[in-house]
């Protein structure tokens, strides 16, 4: 899997899911080690889960709600539980995201 991790990260399991990610479990949450190749598109959905990321490389385009963002590198997003939102990917881009699931 692609991503610019160190290699503690890259023994973490493989999250199952749209996206490439290491995923490091924790009580209550999930944490995600992403990565994203250039063009990749996330179609609108929605979770049950309340989701905060950080752009480590590269960006993301997110949009929530008719609004679109532009997360840079070092910036930190807020997707909350049950809101439709898209992703798009215009370069090759790393995050770590933290989903935190409800009543846990």
């Amino acid at each position: 899997m692609a991503g610019e991790y160190p290699s503690k990260i890259k023994t973490l399991p493989l999250f199952d899911g749209r996206f490439d990610a290491y995923k490091l479990a924790a009580n209550g949450s999930d944490v995600l080690f992403a990565s994203y190749p250039a063009g990749t598109e996330i179609p609108p959905h929605q979770h049950d889960t309340d989701n905060y990321g950080v752009i480590t490389r590269g960006e993301l385009q997110l949009t929530m709600q008719g609004e679109t963002q532009h997360i840079k590198v070092g910036q930190w997003y807020h997707v909350p539980a049950n809101v439709d939102h898209s992703a798009k990917f215009n370069v090759v881009t790393d995050e770590i995201e933290i989903w935190f699931h409800p009543d846990e």
